[in-house]
């Protein structure tokens, strides 16, 4: 039988895979995506990028075109019995330059989008996505994982990553659980129409009419001429997807005429739930995105939590096995993005059952990896950014720090930096505010990894993880 040999196999080519995809590809690891569907899965979904995203897509080279695919979030306005009742805002404002970043409110691409351009990025560093494969059955030894399709050869993989949905088929076949609630027992049917009669200049929201009814949003998805409704409905409903079942909640519920309602791109039905998978990898398997935590909606937190799980997995499965670091970096993986989906995952929640606000924790640039065993800190007294911590944007002599840590390497800044030869990057100069004093060795994900008041130290840093042998 045919088996198709690679170094990482990634099932799954939403966001969440196609990012890992592009990372592995920029480093030189062959890696196969392959995905069940037929092409791209389509469906607005996931439309918000916080900041974190978009500093991660900008060091994946795909920040010019999500920022020319789409735009910011239009205010919200409410309406009753056929009258705007006033405005308000979905998100918290930022300052300028909060924490450190280019980035201050979450930017919207419709999620097809968002796919189709990490697809193309990937393609250009020459990876590959397989269409129309289904895993039915999956197995793993020491040395490698074995994938059966309904169609087409085997693959054979060193590694594989979970990156197929909330449903997945590899954590299934993994035997791994997951431990959640549901966070709102009322269905929702969320939808891509074309509607006229609204303006695109606002989020319209219609709050229920009456108890045997529920909300009804219907938001203008930047860069298209679509928008996106999203309904509520009560408890043991049937949901509708069809055009004329969205057209008679849209007349049911709004000011609209069912006519309005001129075509259904898209549809589909869940229940807002809330659920962590009891681990993150199985010997040589890992589960990323959706496979390893799925959110409610609110807050737009669940696609770019998966992204950055593929970004944390991605430099280290490169520096496994192209940067010769030992196979024990990757059980960091689980170590640092579990805690993160389930800090995130309840921040979510909150969210919906509106206990908290769309403030600076979903724009996600303040998690960080403290606590990992792959942090140290070696600073007396640590003034500003700690080992741990996102490193935050700024310029050293004239050097925008971004554009020094863009690209699979790591990078040593601060004042007494000294050349670390390859695979780091030195910036020498006095770190900028909000850094303080001292070193700080940027890990290839954008994280400090190291910080000293001097150079102590990091030699026996850079050994452990096979930068220095």
């Amino acid at each position: 039988m045919t088996v198709h040999e690679t170094d990482v196999l990634i099932v799954g080519a939403g966001p969440t895979g196609l990012a890992l995809g592009i990372d592995l590809a920029r480093r030189g690891v062959d890696a196969l995506v392959v995905e069940r569907g037929e092409g791209l899965a389509r469906g607005s979904r996931g439309k918000g990028l916080q900041p974190r995203t978009m500093e991660v897509f900008e060091d994946l080279g795909v920040l010019d075109a999500m920022l020319a695919a789409g735009g910011e979030y239009p205010v919200g306005t409410v309406w009753q019995d056929g009258q705007q009742t006033g405005e308000h805002r979905m998100f918290d404002p930022a300052e300028d330059g909060e924490e450190g970043s280019a980035f201050t409110v979450p930017w919207m691409v419709p999620q097809w989008r968002t796919q189709e351009i990490l697809f193309a990025r990937l393609e250009e560093l020459g990876g590959k996505v397989a269409f129309g494969r289904e895993v039915v059955g999956l197995e793993q030894d020491e040395t490698g994982v074995s994938a059966r399709f309904a169609t087409g050869p085997a693959v054979r993989a060193r590694y594989t990553v979970a990156a197929d949905g909330g449903r997945s088929a590899v954590r299934r076949a993994l035997g791994i659980g997951m431990t959640g609630e549901t966070v709102d027992p009322d269905p929702i049917l969320v939808a891509d129409v074309r509607i006229t009669g609204l303006s695109r200049d606002h989020w319209h929201v219609f709050p229920p009419r009456g108890e045997s009814s529920g909300f009804v949003a219907i938001c203008p998805l930047a860069g298209t001429e679509d928008f996106q409704l999203v309904a509520q409905f009560p408890d043991g409903t049937d949901l509708d997807p069809s055009l004329e079942g969205i057209r008679k909640v849209t007349a049911d519920r709004t000011h609209l005429r069912p006519e309005d309602v001129t075509e259904v791109r898209w549809s589909s039905g869940f229940r807002p739930r809330a659920a962590l998978a009891d681990r993150f990898r199985a010997g040589r398997v890992f589960l990323a995105g959706d496979a390893a935590h799925v959110h409610s909606p609110a807050g737009g937190q669940g696609l770019n939590t998966s992204v950055q799980d593929a970004y944390n997995l991605g430099w280290k499965l490169g520096s496994v096995l192209r940067g010769g670091a030992p196979e024990s970096l990757l059980d960091t993986y689980e170590e640092e993005r579990r805690p993160i989906a389930a800090h995130v995952l309840g921040l979510s929640t909150a969210i919906h059952r509106d206990e908290a606000r769309r403030g600076a924790a979903t724009r996600q640039l303040g998690l960080g990896y403290r606590e990992s065993s792959l942090t140290v800190e070696t600073q007396a007294a640590a003034t500003g950014v700690r080992a741990g911590d996102r490193a935050p944007d700024g310029t050293i002599d004239r050097v925008r720090l971004f554009d020094a840590f863009r690209g699979p390497h790591w990078t040593l800044l601060g004042a007494d930096a000294t050349d670390l030869g390859q695979g780091v990057r030195t910036v020498r100069g006095p770190a900028p505010e909000p850094y303080g004093t001292g070193l700080f060795l940027v890990r290839p994900d954008g994280y400090v990894g190291w910080a000293g008041d001097s150079p102590a130290g990091l030699t026996a840093y850079l050994t452990r993880l096979g930068l220095r042998r």
